[in-house]
């Protein structure tokens, strides 16, 4: 294993060895506390852009499942076709691997991937230098080319083009079927799969994608990478389709914000991020909590939502917005992922609310 070391913005350095791809790789350092999860965690397209940091320190131990795909095109076991994340740093990576679907090592798979991975870290404490002074710019490079320095830009780039969908994809098509167009942002595979196991047809459409052309019974705005405030040919698109007051839309993650800025709302940029299996969400005007699995660094400012709208979850940690709803309209929202993969599915019914509406 090569020696690398972990550079931040901030000066800190973080000593560890490679046991992915070779490569120095730059992008913005976030932290992820879930203890399992990995392979869905690198294959969701929200983590564009990013170096990954795992805080649980065993990392590995379960290999990787098959990249099989199911004959509606989407993978078995995977959130989308490929790992989205930069590089993935951990303390302490397990080479053996054992479990009943596992097919190969995570190490082998970052290699066939042409991701680095970077071991040996104290994450415990890169994660501290994370809370005390907000996610930040960071850069894995090899100690023997120490001239090979990467460079990257995170702020102000439109990620969500980047692992959108670059035409119309339809699923489970059918005359007598709900048909839900579905603004794919970065959108993960178990969201889709969400949907098909609820019987509706759905029309997954790009980005910037005109979809009020069509017919359709709701519109869905998945997850994804990035600032919201670079999607605005989105929020255009949904301002145009909130002139059908009768139409159900349900958002999810940067669907919520780009709701929330449909609607007149203002998005900020949290100082660390939501990214775990056990965010604590309360819901508005109620004592239930539900523990959710999120991935975030953007939120809805809550002072500024419009007359009409009502926050619908508050996040228990820290107060921040966790969803929005319409007061009269079936509009509604989650800032986390009702459909985990991985994490907690104590909110998967959000769905069915979404599909009675249809």
């Amino acid at each position: 294993m090569r020696n690398v070391t972990l550079i931040l913005d901030d000066g800190s350095r973080f000593h560890g060895k490679s046991f992915g791809y070779e490569k120095p790789v730059a992008g913005e350092v976030v932290f992820n506390t879930a203890m399992t999860g990995y392979p869905e965690s690198l294959t969701d397209p929200s983590y564009a852009g990013q170096l990954m940091t795992l805080t649980y320190p065993l990392v590995g131990n379960y290999g990787v499942p098959p990249f099989t795909i199911e004959a509606n095109g989407l993978p078995t076991f995977m959130e989308s076709e490929k790992i989205h994340a930069e590089a993935i740093i951990v303390s302490d990576y397990s080479e053996k691997y054992s479990h009943w679907n596992a097919v190969e090592s995570l190490g082998d798979w970052l290699k066939r991937e042409h991701i680095p991975g970077i071991t040996g870290i104290d994450t415990r404490e890169l994660t501290k230098v994370l809370r005390e002074h907000g996610v930040m710019m960071g850069k894995i490079v090899f100690d023997d080319e120490p001239d090979n320095i990467p460079e990257a830009t995170y702020a102000g780039v439109n990620y969500v083009d980047k692992v959108s969908c670059k035409e119309v994809i339809r699923y489970n098509e059918g005359d007598d079927k709900k048909k839900v167009v579905l603004v794919d942002c970065g959108v993960k595979s178990n969201i889709i799969r969400c949907l098909l196991k609820r019987d509706v047809e759905v029309i997954r459409v790009p980005w910037n994608y005109d979809f009020n052309t069509m017919t359709f019974d709701g519109l869905f705005i998945s997850n994804g990478p990035g600032d919201p405030d670079t999607c605005d040919a989105a929020v255009q698109n949904i301002r145009k389709a909130m002139e059908n007051e009768k139409l159900p839309i349900f958002g999810i993650c940067m669907g919520n914000q780009l709701l929330s800025k449909a609607g007149g709302a203002k998005i900020y940029k949290l100082k660390y991020g939501h990214r775990s299996h056990n965010q604590p969400v309360r819901l508005v005007g109620t004592d239930k909590c539900f523990i959710t699995s999120q991935n975030h660094g953007y939120a809805v400012d809550n002072n500024t939502l419009g007359v009409d709208w009502e926050p619908l979850f508050i996040n228990m940690n820290d107060g921040s917005n966790e969803g929005i709803r319409h007061k009269k309209n079936p509009w509604f929202s989650a800032q986390f992922h009702p459909e985990a993969a991985s994490g907690p599915t104590d909110t998967e019914f959000l769905f069915d609310e979404f599909v009675k509406l249809l």
